[in-house]
């Protein structure tokens, strides 16, 4: 509710009066004294001029200004003054204006509640030769920067309206009085371009800026009173009604706000699709090309100088794609680019970000169509590349040159040796090193040194068992889920256990260890051997205890001083034999040096050595999933991993 102080008797001037009648059709309550000046103000008078322009724009395009010389009358009270209370219509939304209203509501193009997930493409026809020839997806450049997520393209109302903005038809413009006159009211442009104040008259508005608008609006009431201050807003912005053709994801008519710009528009509609072009956006408008927008300005480089601001009926075409030109390999970004008529592969190479920190900068391997039944593939120089113009369908890739494997007479060495020697420690050495020759830089090997148990780690044995490792995890996880398919119908919590079984064996990482050809005896380690560059050799000291582990009555560990060697099921008997769970036909044994002896190999009847660990596994149903896991166990100490790591993977 609007309170206004109403006479009750209107003065005859004027220039001092709004009928109530007026007030109230529009909305507008005003306070008039009732001995307001009858002194005529023309627009060229200097009791008209207007006070320096005050205000700022806010988020709602709030602005405020002063008018007339004298000091603003007060609102009067008392005798001669009645209460009235005034109720504001709302201006009704022109058709225009329907982009504002249903944001949010379900089935308009201008829903601002994005989907969870876009629905995937269908990719084109280059992307997926492109994956068949490169072994991976290669996606196209844009594709996943223009989703549906990003849709906000309609300017919420907490944007700020620039200066250079244009009112239009549409617009609702908000108005505030103080001064000699008080009140406030909504405006909508009408189709003429004008609104209309009570008692003041019309204001033509297209076409003027919103940096203009206070000054006009003030400048218009100025010719009618004097004393007052007037703020001047934007309250709603009109609509306007653009066409997204051509090959778009999702063509058609779009009602946008007036702020949005051809990019948003282009958002609205998904982007191009698998056929459209990224490189060029056609704005018409009035039958005349206006702009040739290219999207990879924004993409790449940041640049919307062309992102024009739209019109009503403006429409927007995308093309067909141009050529498309795959650039793979030490990249800072592999993509499927889009070339524009004349670009050389260099300016492509360039959109990919250029070469890589490891990449082999120097040359370029192109893999063009029309090679493919002649050389196939050729290798150009940098400034070949800045010279050959992109052909639809090429292919350039640029080698990795910091990950190559060099011959092992040019890597240098660096050997960590620790442990029994006389001086521990990192030797750098020359390539090709013999394992003697560190050994006599170390000083040695110590008296109480158990050469049998030393443990040798290497990059290239662990790289080459986590990828055996993670092949026959695969294939157990497999073979288990199966298993229990068939043995129980595949209960959800069978499945969910096997999972998380897998999961926490490929937690475990193989440590590399290479099995030295040693005798238990042996008082030396072998000098021909030639290091690997991150070696790291432990020598340990000689350890005279068997351990038992795993289904037996008393788990411990034995020592072997004092008393001949004995066999392995001697110290099985000595922790109290299997229990009746217990699985004797997968007994096992792991030697110091890594070796592992099964019990079909002979493990009962082999003679201890120090540092042996046995372990007697829990027998499980034949025709249970779980018999799978015991199936793992002598891989995973085939493959360099500790027992102690094994044995608590499989507890």
């Amino acid at each position: 509710m609007i309170q206004a102080n109403t006479p009750r008797q209107w003065p005859s001037q004027r220039h001092a009066t709004i009928t109530l009648a007026s007030a109230l059709v529009l909305g507008m309550a005003f306070t008039l004294p009732t001995s307001a000046s009858a002194q005529s103000m023309s627009s060229g008078s200097s009791d008209t001029t207007m006070g320096a322009m005050t205000g700022q724009s806010g988020s709602n395009g709030s602005s405020s200004s002063s008018s007339g010389s004298g000091s603003s009358a007060a609102a009067p009270v008392g005798p001669g003054f009645v209460q009235a209370n005034i109720s504001t219509t709302p201006v009704t939304p022109t058709v225009d204006q329907r982009d504002v209203r249903d944001i949010g509501k379900p089935g308009t193009r201008n829903d601002q509640t994005p989907p969870l997930r876009p629905i995937p493409e269908k990719p084109g026809e280059f992307e997926a030769y492109l994956h068949k020839v490169a072994g991976h997806p290669v996606p196209r450049f844009g594709a996943h920067l223009l989703i549906p997520a990003t849709h906000d393209f309609i300017s919420p109302t907490t944007t700020a309206i620039p200066p250079d903005y244009v009112i239009n038809i549409g617009d609702v413009i908000g108005v505030a009085m103080t001064g000699s006159v008080e009140g406030s009211a909504e405006f909508e442009v009408d189709h003429d371009g004008k609104i209309f104040l009570p008692h003041v008259g019309a204001v033509q508005l297209t076409g003027v800026h919103y940096r203009d608008l206070k000054a006009k609006i003030a400048a218009t009431i100025g010719t009618q009173y004097r004393g007052f201050d007037v703020s001047v807003s934007i309250k709603r912005l009109h609509g306007v009604r653009v066409y997204v053709t051509g090959f778009a994801k999702a063509p058609g008519a779009y009602t946008v706000s007036s702020l949005s710009t051809l990019l948003n528009a282009v958002l609205a509609a998904g982007g191009p699709n698998a056929g459209g072009s990224f490189r060029s956006v056609k704005l018409y408008r009035n039958g005349q090309e206006l702009r040739d927008f290219d999207l990879y300005d924004v993409l790449r480089h940041g640049n919307r100088t062309g992102d024009t601001v739209l019109q009503n009926e403006d429409v927007l075409f995308i093309p067909p794609v141009g050529p498309q030109v795959a650039v793979i390999g030490s990249v800072n970004e592999e993509a499927i680019y889009e070339a524009r008529p004349g670009e050389t592969l260099e300016q492509v190479l360039a959109d990919a970000g250029g070469p890589s920190q490891l990449a082999d900068d120097s040359r370029g391997i192109l893999y063009r169509l029309a090679d493919k039944e002649t050389v196939g593939s050729r290798a150009l120089d940098r400034n070949a590349l800045a010279a050959t113009p992109v052909q639809g369908g090429d292919i350039l890739q640029l080698a990795n040159k910091g990950s190559l494997a060099q011959p092992m007479e040019r890597q240098s060495v660096l050997v960590r040796l620790e442990g029994e020697v006389a001086h521990p420690g990192n030797y750098f050495v020359a390539p090709g090193t013999p394992l003697s020759q560190v050994l006599s830089q170390a000083g040695g090997l110590t008296p109480r040194a158990y050469a049998y148990g030393t443990k040798l780690t290497r990059l290239s044995v662990r790289d080459q068992q986590r990828e055996s490792y993670d092949a026959a995890l695969d294939q157990m996880e497999t073979s288990m889920v199966a298993t229990a398919l068939a043995a129980n119908g595949g209960k959800a919590e069978t499945t969910l256990a096997i999972h998380e079984l897998v999961q926490r064996l490929r937690q475990t990482e193989p440590d590399g260890r290479l099995v030295l050809n040693l005798p238990v005896d042996a008082q030396t380690l072998p000098g021909d051997m030639a290091l690997e560059n991150d070696d790291r050799i432990v020598v340990p000291a000689r350890i005279d205890t068997v351990g038992v582990f795993g289904s037996v009555y008393r788990p411990a560990s034995f020592s072997l001083q004092g008393q001949p060697p004995q066999t392995v099921k001697d110290y099985i008997d000595r922790a109290g034999g299997p229990q009746r769970l217990a699985d004797k036909g997968g007994i096992f044994v792991v030697r110091a040096n890594g070796d592992v002896i099964s019990r079909k190999k002979g493990a009962m009847k082999a003679r201890v050595q120090p540092g042996d660990v046995i372990f007697v596994p829990v027998r499980t149903s034949p025709s249970t999933t779980w018999t799978k896991i015991r199936d793992i166990t002598q891989a995973v100490f085939q493959m360099g991993l500790s027992a102690l790591v094994a044995v608590a993977a499989l507890s």
